[in-house]
């Protein structure tokens, strides 16, 4: 049997955090890591302390802000690098392994935290049925590397 990379590990607990989420909309986990250790977690929800949308708006998740989104969600990569600061951990030159490419607000912070690489699961833009990657671009544009995850057939039990 073929051992798990590092990778792979990763990015199947971050999948595995996205069902902590109660995002009635998409449910996104993140894990931070480097040289082959964890500094960081975090899955998208609403600060601690607040309403859980599944349980307080069941059916259509929280209310919208101006701009059409989530008026209370913190994203799972902002909440994996809110956890590193809260308890110092340097995250730069991590890597953040993410199910969903970060949107272009996350991208901005994911750039300037100093993390060097993202790899994520699924399109930002094909679940919000826009164009471009906005985020996945700028972080490219400005040096970190950015790559798709594709699953290998080492995990059988789990279907992302």
């Amino acid at each position: 049997m073929a051992v798990p990379t590092f990778d792979e590990i990763y990015m199947e607990l971050a999948w595995n955090l996205s069902r902590k989420s109660h995002c009635v909309k998409i449910k996104v986990g993140a894990v931070l890591a480097r040289d082959t250790r964890i500094i960081s977690l975090g899955y998208n929800g609403p600060p601690a302390g607040t309403h859980n949308c599944d349980e307080r708006w069941p059916e259509t998740g929280c209310p919208r802000d101006s701009k059409g989104g989530c008026s209370l969600a913190i994203h799972a990569e902002q909440n994996a690098i809110i956890y590193a600061a809260k308890n110092k951990s340097t995250i730069e030159g991590s890597v953040l392994y993410v199910t969903l490419s970060p949107c272009l607000a996350c991208a901005r912070i994911i750039y300037t935290s100093g993390i060097k690489k993202v790899l994520f699961l699924q399109s930002y833009a094909k679940y919000k049925d826009i164009q471009a990657d906005e985020g996945v671009d700028f972080l490219r544009q400005f040096g970190v590397t950015v790559e798709q995850f594709v699953p290998s057939s080492l995990k059988p039990h789990v279907s992302f």
